[in-house]
């Protein structure tokens, strides 16, 4: 009789008490933009699927499955799924449930995520160059109501939702009424249907790397709430 190695048990103890979650990045950002809430993510016992998608080439009808599909085939059958998304990546999300069910869905969190378009957008979308950095999925992140992000409905999932406060461009948040994280306005982030929602002192770019937020995030995927003192 061949002795599993202790390794190979302890991995799948950790499995079988966690589930598989699914990051997906922002928009021109990379998989590495999440390498430490992987990491942490990791620690905690969960089964990570960190990769990219072209998100500056395609529209974001094309980019959720493009994104999502080889994630989720990543994902051991039966497992429960989660998200953990900044930005653009919550909106691929939105857009992918919007048209198909995943099977073994748990939670979603997501982080400075346009839920209601961003400003900066609108006021940016004409001046030449913005289309070429932000590709046809930029261009649809506008607040009016032809922007995708108005046509997806209502969270019918299990949604936290994290908004920073804090900005390190002055420039893009003097475009954005009311308080934001540099690039998204607090009240864009919520969404009807959603969980909890919490306000966070950190900024838009960086926001995925913070301790406290990774730490909100493991205590939503835990327990379904974001923990407050």
């Amino acid at each position: 009789m061949k002795l599993i190695p202790l390794v190979f048990l302890l991995s799948f103890s950790l499995n079988l008490q966690a589930s598989c979650v699914i990051l997906l990045h922002g928009l021109a950002r990379a998989p590495s933009s999440m390498q430490v809430m992987e990491k942490a993510l990791r620690k905690e016992g969960f089964l990570v699927v960190n990769e990219g998608y072209p998100s500056r080439e395609f529209a974001i009808e094309r980019l959720a499955g493009l994104a999502i599909n080889p994630a989720l085939e990543k994902c051991p059958v039966g497992m429960e799924v989660n998200f953990v998304t900044h930005s653009l990546g919550g909106i691929l999300v939105r857009q992918y449930l919007s048209t198909q069910p995943i099977a073994n869905l748990n939670r979603v969190v997501m982080l400075g995520p346009p839920n209601k378009g961003s400003e900066v957008v609108d006021k940016l979308k004409d001046i030449p160059g913005f289309h070429f950095i932000n590709g046809d999925a930029g261009m649809q992140l506008g607040t009016g109501e032809q922007s995708i992000v108005s046509t997806l409905g209502k969270a019918h999932f299990d949604l936290g939702i994290i908004a920073g406060t804090s900005s390190v461009n002055w420039i893009l948040s003097s475009l954005i009424p009311n308080s934001d994280d540099g690039k998204v306005s607090i009240e864009s982030t919520k969404l009807a249907g959603m969980n909890d929602h919490i306000e966070m002192s950190v900024t838009h770019p960086f926001m995925m790397k913070n301790k406290k937020v990774i730490a909100q995030v493991v205590h939503y995927l835990t327990t379904g709430s974001f923990e407050r003192e």
